[in-house]
C-alpha cells in the first residue's frame, strides 16, 4: 500500500469511530464464489471525512453495506466504537444515489419516515422541522417528490438520514445522478453540514474531483477484489478551488493509482 504523506486535519464533534480490520468478502453467485474484498483494513476518526474510490464493481459499495450492518462480513470484524457491527443502527445512515423517496408522502412524512418506524414522530417533530431546515427545504415540507427537483429530492433524502441525529453518514454516490451544477451545490451542502455537525462520513464515489474537493482523506482501491492501494490525506483549507495547484498534483496521483494517467 503506497502512502501519500499530506497531514489532514478533520473537525471534532459527535462522530462515530470506526475501525475495519482485515476484513475479507464473497459472494456465492448459484455456486460460483466471487470475492469483492480482499484483506482491508481501515480506521476512520471521529468526524473523519473519508472518500473511497476505485474501478466501478470493485467492492467499495459492499464495504459500505458492512458498515452500515445490513450484511456481515466473511472474515475479518467491522467496529463501531469499539463494538462489533452486527446489524442496523440509526447512528449509522445511509444515503444512496436514488432518493428512493415514497411518491405518496410528502417531503415532511418522507422525512419522518424513520421515527415513524419507531413510534418517535410525535415526540420528535422537531428533528423534523430543523432536518427540513438544515438542507432548505423548510417551504416545501408539503410538497410531494413529483414537484421536487434532482438535487431537491436528494436534499429531501439527506434530511430523512440526518433527522436520526447520525453519528455516522455513509453515502454512496448521493450524488452520482445530479447534473453537474446541482452536483456542486450539494458537494458544498454536505461539507457545511459535516462541518456544523461533526459526524463521520464514509463517501463512495467514482468522481476524483469531488473526493479531493470535499474528503480529508481518499482511499484508492483496487480491481476487484477490493485491496487498499493507497491513502492520500488531503492538508487543503476548506472551501478548495478546484484549479489549486496542490490538488491538481493529486488528482494526477489518482489518475496515476487508477491507471488513467495516460488519459489525463
Amino acid at each position: 500500500m503506497v502512502n501519500i504523506a499530506l497531514a489532514a486535519e478533520s473537525p471534532v464533534g459527535s462522530g462515530m469511530a470506526v475501525a475495519i480490520r482485515d476484513v475479507s468478502h464473497q459472494f456465492d453467485i448459484r455456486g460460483e464464489i466471487l470475492p469483492v474484498l480482499d484483506h482491508v483494513s481501515l480506521t476512520a476518526q471521529p468526524g473523519e471525512f473519508i472518500a473511497l474510490l476505485g474501478p466501478s464493481g470493485c467492492g467499495k459499495s459492499t464495504l459500505l453495506r458492512l458498515v452500515a450492518g445490513l450484511e456481515r462480513p466473511c472474515k475479518g470484524v467491522v467496529l463501531a466504537d469499539g463494538a462489533p457491527i452486527e446489524q442496523p443502527d440509526p447512528s449509522r445512515v445511509v444515503v444512496f444515489q436514488d432518493p428512493t423517496l415514497f411518491p405518496w408522502r410528502t417531503v415532511r412524512k418522507n422525512v419522518a419516515l424513520g421515527l415513524e418506524a419507531r413510534g418517535q414522530a410525535r415526540i420528535h417533530a422537531e428533528r423534523v422541522e430543523r432536518a427540513l431546515r438544515l438542507v432548505g427545504l423548510e417551504k416545501f415540507e408539503n410538497a410531494y417528490p413529483h414537484q421536487l427537483s434532482g438535487g431537491m429530492a436528494q436534499r429531501a433524502a439527506l434530511a430523512r438520514a440526518l433527522v436520526n441525529d447520525p453519528r455516522l453518514l455513509i453515502l454512496d454516490e448521493p450524488l452520482g445522478k445530479l447534473d453537474h451544477l446541482t452536483r456542486m451545490a450539494m458537494q458544498r451542502e454536505l461539507l457545511s453540514l459535516w462541518q456544523r455537525r461533526g459526524f463521520t462520513v464514509l463517501l463512495v464515489t467514482h468522481d476524483v474531483e469531488e473526493a479531493l474537493l470535499m474528503a480529508s482523506r481518499v482511499i484508492v482501491f483496487s480491481e476487484r477484489p477490493a485491496r487498499i492501494k493507497a491513502e492520500l490525506h488531503v492538508d487543503l483549507p476548506y472551501p478548495r478551488h478546484r484549479d489549486a495547484a496542490a490538488l491538481v498534483s493529486l488528482r494526477h496521483q489518482v489518475f496515476d493509482l487508477l491507471g488513467l494517467a495516460s488519459t489525463w
